[in-house]
């Protein structure tokens, strides 16, 4: 016997020797089994319901919340009503169950927390009612498996943004609310605009489909939001000079500045892969003060093993071999995101070698010089100076990022100088 049969049958014949919880009416109705519980004063949902029951309602109680597996008597559900509760919050796993369910109502109720990703197993879901809550967000991948979904309510929650593509895999959908929600209309929101305008979804009262902030644009309806200067992130790993404010250690000094553009402002991120491991920073980790904010990687003795600022620029005090590696930059804003590498091996004297990643290099002590030679460059430095040349590359080429170490005692590193605790520019373009 088919599953799907077998489970039917059991459900049947387990509805016909089950009753009905005490405060509900069960029976038949235009060829559905019924169970109302509408109007009964409760405060949690019975047990007892007969297994073959396809519609259910609890509607206008007092349910607080629904909790994990509040419908396993009833997997056969097709509608489910619960408008006019206050529920709160809806566990995961409360609705996961239910895999037939073509209807459910949850509107005018106080849910601030839902269990979206029981909406992943609902597949058969043809109408979804969630409007009046206290909905704040929504993740992008909420309606994933809802391409049967026709109808859509969630107007009256409190929602400031949508994230774009929230709404693609509704292949079915039809009819669509989203008026009276507070809505920033930012950047982030610039695609909704465009899709609703565009859209074959019939989306009802427009005019209140408005921006709540910013204040200049209060009131105006998402259809003639006015073009914003909007643009995604780009980066490019760059150097500057030495850094307001920043102490510099005595000593060698690893400098990266990350320079990054778009609008809103972008949120920076370093991604560095070293042999011991990944870190993993948010910029910034130092304060305005200079204070190494808390969570910030440090070394043996407290100091901090990496330094990054609010204005892009990333410091690695006393660059060493567990410094090797890659380092990424990230921005990302509403908009999307971009990113920018750059490889830094410490080097040794000799005709060349391996860096700590594996890859091949070719440098030789230039004589007097106290520097390497990187694709047939030499940046000198004499023994009277305290300078650090840091050559770079792109992440991704045949070459690494070379530190080395001259005759003299001094290192060799491209394109940043520390001098004297100082950081000197050197215009050698990327």
């Amino acid at each position: 016997m088919m599953p799907g049969l077998r489970l039917l049958c059991w459900a049947l014949l387990l509805g016909l020797a089950q009753g009905c919880p005490e405060p509900c009416d069960c029976g038949e109705k235009y060829g559905f089994q019924i169970a109302d519980c509408a109007y009964r004063d409760l405060e949690a949902v019975p047990p007892g319901f007969p297994a073959n029951v396809t519609t259910l309602s609890l509607s206008a109680n007092r349910l607080p919340g629904l909790p994990t597996r509040a419908f396993r008597e009833v997997p056969l559900l097709q509608s489910l009503w619960l408008a006019h509760n206050e529920i709160r919050k809806v566990a995961e796993g409360a609705l996961a169950s239910l895999g037939h369910l073509k209807s459910l109502d949850l509107s005018h109720n106080l849910i601030s927390d839902f269990a979206w990703r029981d909406l992943h197993n609902l597949s058969a879901l043809q109408l979804l009612k969630m409007d009046s809550n206290e909905l704040t967000f929504i993740p992008r991948d909420a309606f994933r498996s809802l391409r049967a979904l026709r109808s859509l309510q969630l107007n009256h929650n409190r929602l400031h943004t949508l994230a774009e593509g929230t709404f693609a895999p509704l292949t079915a959908l039809s009819h669509l609310q989203i008026n009276d929600n507070p809505f920033d209309c930012n950047c982030g929101l610039v695609w909704l605009k465009t899709w609703a305008l565009a859209t074959a979804v019939s989306i009802p009262e427009q005019d209140n489909v408005a921006c709540t902030s910013p204040h200049v644009l209060k009131g105006t309806p998402l259809s003639r939001l006015p073009p914003l200067p909007c643009s995604a992130p780009s980066v490019q790993l760059s150097y500057q000079p030495s850094q307001d404010g920043a102490e510099l250690r005595p000593g060698f000094v690893l400098a990266l500045h990350c320079n990054v553009d778009g609008q809103p402002a972008p949120q920076l991120h370093w991604h560095i892969q070293t042999p011991g491991g990944t870190v993993e920073i948010a910029s910034p980790n130092v304060g305005a003060d200079g204070h190494i904010l808390p969570g910030a990687p440090a070394v043996p003795g407290g100091r901090p093993r990496f330094q990054a600022f609010a204005n892009g620029s990333l410091l690695i005090p006393d660059f060493g071999k567990l410094e090797e590696g890659t380092y990424s930059c990230l921005a990302t804003n509403e908009l999307g995101g971009a990113e920018s590498s750059v490889n830094v091996a410490l080097a040794t004297t000799g005709e060349g070698g391996e860096d700590a990643l594996g890859r091949r290099f070719h440098g030789k002590a230039v004589e007097g010089k106290g520097c390497y030679t990187v694709d047939n460059e030499v940046q000198p430095s004499g023994p009277e100076d305290n300078v650090v040349i840091i050559y770079l590359s792109r992440a991704g080429s045949s070459e690494a990022a070379v530190v080395g170490e001259g005759a003299s005692g001094q290192q060799c590193l491209g394109l940043v100088l520390v001098l004297a605790q100082s950081l000197f520019l050197l215009s050698i373009p990327f």
